[in-house]
């Protein structure tokens, strides 16, 4: 199928889909490890004129920082390898199954669920903000001078930001230790289960229970992975208390495709007498909520509006912005109170003011006055590639992983008040630059009407890949999904995003043309790697990504032609949005944290 010729495309003409792939998939070939197999042998080499490594799974090599890509590379086999794929398959229609497998995975790792007890587990999940829900949790509790082991995903640049001690991600050397002693233990004992190895998301829970054992955690606060009844965490016996946050559409092909469907599997971490707390959600969603407490009995509470808890005199101000983090913040003082009542008395954690007692079937939570802690904390909390803003001179990058149609609902709203307030300050024209990418089932269309209101110069869509020059790393690397597929997505995101603009085009043609302003276009491009599509974005503006140790795909000269508005702009605001692997691979390069 003969499309229009593309002028945007990092400087590339063709007339086509299928040639314009074909030279992408070579470009990003020449430069980008991204084998489904991953090579049992050392060997360096060049590759048109590109440096590149494999490194083996047997033997780790000697020097620390290779020894933890060793470990990378060979967890990322278990993206991939044969008896994975076939658990999946088996277990499609047995859901069940799943949690029996993951039994046996932890007991061949030497590990049992009842010690698994001992880690005093706050368990979470919900589709919208459990990740924040679980930092705010984490750095209360840890306020209060608790050892906190902290799970979640997906990780941003690096694995090991999965698995957190003290609210830093595990060393390396301690991410190394630690991921061969399981790794070996389940490696020696595969012939006797039929070759079977865990995926990788099992094996880094199985791999994060075992850290948090042996690094003596006061608490672990465990965040789902997807779902909850048969996810993979909720092997967990009886943690001390659950956690739901907003509920929405996502992941429908596993969870159901509607909210009462995925409300269900979420309940589904519900345990006889732990309590569990929940935030506003819609009426159907929270009646299977109800449901679900009821047939597991297990106490279940409506967490109270932010702005009902009172403090000691200071007001309450969140380290997370958007308004969308008051409901997190809500459940995670819920969360940390109950926790923190079990652990010591009522008077460590402040006094209570009482709007419905806590018993089974009230649907309403306590309020809680909080302590000076609570408060600081909750300000204090940092949660990366969420509603984050970095200024580097003259370009602000405004990042957010929003990737379902409420939490982009949500970041729209952010970013329009957020960026209108650095907009104010600015001294002349701000230009304004989307860097978008979705991922697996998505809607991306609908994702990318919502973003049409923010008026963006500039559309800027690439693959969640870092860059197009492998740089020794294997953190980011995702051999589930074709280069050749990733880049036909950008493409299809292109194409739903002037779709948008066609229709405003068809609405001026059939109102009164003369009581209408023309709306402003974003011109749009699709960049083979973030850092070519930030390097473009940013123009020369930004020293972080101007370092001599970046290396710069060329484009064409008309492409930066294009790119004249952004030099000429006093300031430029870039939302990077769509994906946390995408707000990841960007902030590997624009910040000097995630980078080493």
């Amino acid at each position: 199928m003969t499309i229009p010729r593309f002028f945007g495309q990092a400087g590339l003409t063709v007339t086509a889909r299928r040639p314009m792939m074909v030279y992408m998939s070579r470009v990003m070939k020449r430069g980008f490890i991204f084998s489904g197999q991953l090579v049992r042998r050392y060997c360096a080499g060049e590759v048109a004129g590109f440096s590149f490594r494999y490194y083996g799974t047997r033997t780790a090599p000697q020097t620390t920082g290779m020894e933890y890509q060793d470990a990378v590379c060979t967890l990322n086999t278990l993206q991939t390898n044969a008896s994975a794929l076939e658990q999946v398959r088996r277990e499609r229609g047995h859901p069940q199954l799943q949690l029996q497998a993951m039994q046996g995975f932890l007991e061949r790792a030497g590990l049992t669920v009842e010690e698994l007890d001992h880690l005093n587990i706050i368990h979470v999940t919900g589709t919208k903000g459990k990740g924040s829900t679980c930092a705010f949790t984490e750095q209360i509790l840890r306020g209060y001078g608790f050892r906190t082991g902290f799970y979640s995903s997906p990780h941003l640049v690096q694995v090991r930001e999965r698995i957190r001690i003290n609210g830093q991600p595990i060393g390396k050397d301690l991410f190394t230790k630690y991921f061969w002693q399981v790794y070996g233990k389940l490696d020696e004992t595969k012939d006797a289960h039929g070759g079977a190895m865990p995926a990788y998301f099992r094996f880094l829970t199985i791999l994060a229970f075992h850290v948090f054992l042996q690094e003596k955690v006061d608490v672990a606060i465990i965040e789902v992975g997807i779902g909850g009844a048969y996810d993979c965490t909720n092997i967990i016996r009886r943690p001390w208390v659950c956690g739901i946050s907003s509920l929405g559409i996502d992941h429908t092909q596993i969870l159901g495709d509607t909210i009462e469907k995925i409300a269900w599997q979420k309940g589904g971490i519900f345990k006889l007498d732990v309590p569990a707390y929940t935030v506003k959600q819609q009426e159907n969603a929270l009646a299977v909520l109800k449901e679900r407490a009821k047939e597991i009995k297990c106490p279940l509470w409506l967490c109270p509006e932010l702005q009902d808890y009172k403090t000691e005199g200071e007001p309450l101000h969140l380290g997370l912005a958007g308004a969308h983090q008051c409901s997190n913040a809500s459940l995670a003082l819920q969360l940390s109170h109950s926790w923190l009542q079990r652990r010591c008395s009522s008077a460590t954690t402040g006094s209570s003011s009482i709007t419905g007692e806590n018993t089974p079937g009230t649907q309403q939570a306590a309020t809680i006055k909080l302590s000076p802690v609570m408060v600081k904390d909750t300000a204090d909390t940092d949660w990366p590639g969420r509603t984050q803003t970095l200024k580097h001179g003259a370009v602000t990058y405004f990042l957010d992983g929003a990737h379902t149609m409420r939490s982009m609902q949500a970041c729209v709203e952010w970013f329009k008040e957020t960026a209108a307030q650095h907009e104010s300050k600015a001294n002349g024209p701000v230009a304004r630059v989307l860097l978008f990418n979705a991922t697996g089932e998505r809607d991306s269309a609908a994702m990318l009407k919502l973003l049409v209101p923010c008026h963006f110069d500039f559309a800027v869509f690439c693959p969640n890949i870092a860059e197009a020059v492998t740089s020794g790393t294997a953190d980011q690397q995702n051999f589930n999904v074709s280069v050749e597929n990733m880049l036909t997505r950008c493409l299809d995101n292109e194409r739903s995003w002037c779709l948008h603009h066609s229709k405003d085009d068809l609405q001026l043609l059939i109102e009164d043309s003369l009581s209408l302003v023309p709306q402003k276009k974003a011109d749009t491009l699709v960049f083979p790697c973030i850092l070519s599509a930030l390097q473009w974005i940013s123009q020369g503006r930004d020293s972080v990504l101007a370092s001599s140790d970046k290396r710069v795909l060329k484009v064409k000269p008309s492409i930066m032609v294009k790119a004249a508005p952004l030099r000429s702009a006093t300031e430029i605001h870039v939302l990077i949005t769509g994906s946390l692997h995408l707000v990841g691979g960007a902030l590997r390069h624009l910040d000097p944290v995630f980078s080493e």
